[in-house]
């Protein structure tokens, strides 16, 4: 009987292989925030590399955005977050547990018990997400400002300088990925809810009555992105928000949401944003914010509607941990393997040699000189090779480069395949190509079918 995958199994590998660290642990950890080490960084990288490659390079009319982080609080204000961007939460008065009052059974806040131990709970409070600092010497309401809770802002107050200095024309996309911030009460599930994220965003400038299209080619879009990176397709599904979920700005919003350890949670959104937010903008700041249609007759004026794609960072990289996280049995015993598309993965390929001596390491340096420029590479010579197999199959590497005695006589090594453990012998003179190759055509081919 396959054993569950557990959020427990997750956080602890993450741990053991240096993907993701407590913050601040030698002091008992700061609570909501996360380091990421050699390999979690790596493989966030990897993601945001290809989420924006996707994005910027592969369709036409999409353009990069990198925007401040502390914004003028006028832009807050505009946007809804100040009047708008709360939580509503209750206390349990016995066990002091804290809930998200929408994330509780209804019957629990009707007759206002604990989910967890029965006790009463406080009435419903609502608190700001935003987190508050001042600029300047003195700390009044003149020089608050707050860490932006959304990268999209940063994008609606460009729009316009984007728009003019770079020529684009509607339909266009302004794409950016960084970090955000949310004063979030309830944190948990491991980097699922965090008070410091990172956020892969873009809006998507569209004419007035072609945004219902445009909705249903990025639904498509989004969903296809997922499907290339072979997520297991029956752990994702479509979410319609309802007229109670709807944000204040949403015409239409759906989300991806993936069936993580702890069951269905969003993964992305994809929102009909109308054009609330630009319509805000002009409002606050008193500035024109409508496109000119210079090629239509008559020429034409309107505040475009944006649909937006909105996916965390670090989000995402849980669920690829988790999508990619298997349990198998080699030989006789237990094997923990990542099967990260090769794509995304830390390290490309590790080159192993067979034995430290007889020249064999000082080969497989040279091999690993070789091809390091154009792939990630890991280099292990301690223990026996299966060993070293199994911490690269727990790493997510996709591909192992073995330099044995046959090496030195004829140039040839042996590559050995993550998934299938399939090991064959090609030239040494051919193992980029070859990995491009496997690289492009890559399927999964022991997909893990365990229930979460």
């Amino acid at each position: 009987m396959a054993e569950e995958i557990t959020m427990e199994k997750i956080v602890s590998l993450a741990k053991r292989r240096g993907f993701v660290f407590q913050s601040s642990e030698i002091y008992g950890g700061q609570n909501g925030a996360w380091d990421y080490g050699p390999l979690g960084v790596a493989l966030k990288n990897n993601i945001a590399a290809n989420w924006w490659k996707t994005m910027t390079q592969q369709y036409d009319g999409i353009v990069g955005l990198d925007a401040a982080i502390l914004m003028h609080p006028r832009v807050w204000e505009a946007s809804g977050h100040v009047e708008n961007f709360t939580d509503p939460l209750v206390d349990c008065k016995k066990c002091k547990a804290r809930f998200r009052a929408d994330q509780i059974p209804p019957l629990n806040l009707v007759s206002k018990t604990c989910p967890e131990c029965g006790g009463e709970l406080t009435d419903i409070r609502n608190f700001n997400l935003m987190f508050k600092t001042h600029s300047g010497a003195v700390e009044d309401s003149s020089s608050t400002l707050y860490l932006r809770p959304e990268t999209a802002q940063g994008i609606y107050v460009n729009y316009k300088n984007i728009s003019q200095s770079y020529r684009m024309k509607i339909p266009f996309g302004i794409a950016q990925i960084g970090k955000a911030f949310r004063n979030e009460i309830v944190t948990k599930n491991f980097i699922f809810r965090t008070c410091e994220f990172e956020q892969m965003e873009m809006q998507f400038f569209v004419k007035p009555g072609t945004d219902n299209v445009w909705f249903d080619e990025w639904k498509k879009r989004r969903w296809q992105y997922y499907e290339k990176l072979g997520i297991k397709g029956d752990h994702l599904r479509w979410h319609q928000h309802g007229p109670d979920e709807l944000a204040h700005y949403a015409k239409d919003a759906y989300d991806i949401e993936y069936l993580f350890p702890m069951g269905w949670r969003e993964l992305e959104g994809v929102h009909n944003r109308s054009n609330y937010d630009l319509s805000r903008h002009a409002q606050y700041s008193g500035k024109d914010l409508q496109y000119i249609d210079q090629e239509s007759a008559p020429v034409e004026r309107y505040i475009p509607f944006i649909i937006e794609t909105s996916a965390g960072l670090t989000r995402t990289l849980l669920m690829v941990l988790c999508d990619a996280y298997d349990e198998d049995t080699v030989d006789g015993e237990a094997r923990t393997v990542l099967r990260f598309h090769p794509a995304l993965a830390p390290i490309t390929v590790a080159v192993l040699p067979l034995m430290k001596k007889d020249g064999l390491a000082e080969l497989a340096h040279r091999i690993r000189d070789d091809i390091r420029n154009d792939f990630v590479t890991d280099y292990d010579q301690s223990g026996l090779i299966g060993r070293r197999y199994r911490r690269q199959d727990e790493a997510g590497t996709p591909f192992c480069i073995t330099v044995d005695y046959q090496s030195k006589e004829d140039g040839t090594v042996t590559l050995r395949f993550r998934d299938s453990m399939e090991q064959i012998r090609i030239p040494r003179t051919a193992i980029g190509d070859r990995l491009r190759q496997d690289i492009k055509q890559y399927r999964r081919t022991a997909a893990d079918t365990r229930p979460h």
